[in-house]
């Protein structure tokens, strides 16, 4: 976790469940609560490294080419 340790969502495991995504990295499920930014490139996660922090008592992915908006996550096992 933290900026040092940034992955690609493209080829991770990937499900849709109750109409909302999930992905699966290093044995936990990621589930973005917040809507990702419309300025992100239609296939970021196909192209762009993002990376999670624990801040505010929260989880939030960012985009590293777009590092000042983090999007609330869950994470479970």
């Amino acid at each position: 976790m933290g900026r040092d340790h940034g992955f690609r969502i493209s080829g991770l495991p990937f499900l849709v469940v109750g109409g909302y995504p999930r992905f699966q990295y290093s044995g936990y499920w990621f589930s973005p609560i917040d809507p990702w930014p419309e300025y992100w490139a239609t296939d970021w996660y196909d192209t762009d490294d993002v990376y999670v922090m624990y801040l505010d008592n929260g989880y939030y992915m960012y985009n590293r080419r777009y590092p000042s908006t983090g999007i609330a996550i869950r994470i479970s096992l």
